[in-house]
């Protein structure tokens, strides 16, 4: 079972950056996408973003493009989500989560952490 934690959540004003990790542990060997969500509060889950165990290739839905940027650190077993121009709307649970396979549903799941944007 691969494990996710996720770190760096917390309190940050409309216009300024904020960084997550998450750091996965078990056979991360056989992992293929970590994948970004966020739950706003009183809304559905929402994809962020995703980048490619391997190769690194990333992904980002518009609402972040060119905001948020999600990195990898192989030898650390750890994705990064590095959000900037953050924005009252960016308020969520911020979950990392991975997958082993190119598409379909995502296996394994951090516990959440809170970005909190103040305006």
């Amino acid at each position: 079972q691969v494990q996710l934690v996720e770190s760096g959540g917390g309190l940050v004003q409309a216009g300024g950056s904020l960084g997550l990790s998450c750091a996965a542990s078990g056979p991360t060997f056989s992992l293929y996408t970590m994948g970004w969500f966020r739950q706003p509060p009183g809304k559905e889950r929402e994809f962020v973003g995703s980048i490619n165990w391997s190769a690194g290739s990333t992904y980002y839905v518009d609402s972040v493009k060119g905001r948020f940027t999600i990195s990898k650190d192989n030898a650390k077993n750890t994705v990064y989500l590095q959000m900037n121009s953050l924005k009252s709307e960016d308020t969520a649970v911020y979950y990392c989560a991975a997958r082993l396979t190119r598409f379909g549903r995502y296996n394994y799941w951090g516990q959440g952490t809170q970005v909190t944007v103040s305006s």
